[in-house]
């Protein structure tokens, strides 16, 4: 994959107090992805921008609320979360890049 694709797979850290636990504990790391990206892509993304080695990747996909916007009804948009475990002594600092 080129560069342009690797940042088309990882859209953003997810920065929760789950996964900020899951980092220092299990040394994972929760990123919101492409809803089309494979667990492969995700795994090739982070390994070739972050430098790290990838050991499992988990992926979630995560159904939108139905909220009312105003005073008509909606649907949020459903978007995919991978949860991405690290090799044994790898790290990597997600919030800065």
């Amino acid at each position: 994959m080129n560069q342009e694709q690797l940042f088309n797979v990882l859209l953003a850290p997810r920065m929760t107090e789950k996964s900020v636990g899951l980092s220092g504990v299990a040394n994972q790391y929760v990123f919101k992805v492409a809803r089309k990206a494979s667990k492969q892509d995700v795994k090739q993304a982070v390994e070739a921008l972050f430098e790290v080695q990838v050991d499992q990747v988990r992926t979630v996909n995560v159904k939108g609320k139905q909220k009312n916007f105003g005073r008509r009804p909606g649907k949020r948009s459903d978007w995919k979360k991978a949860y991405v475990r690290l090799a044994e002594g790898q790290t990597l600092d997600a919030s800065a890049e």
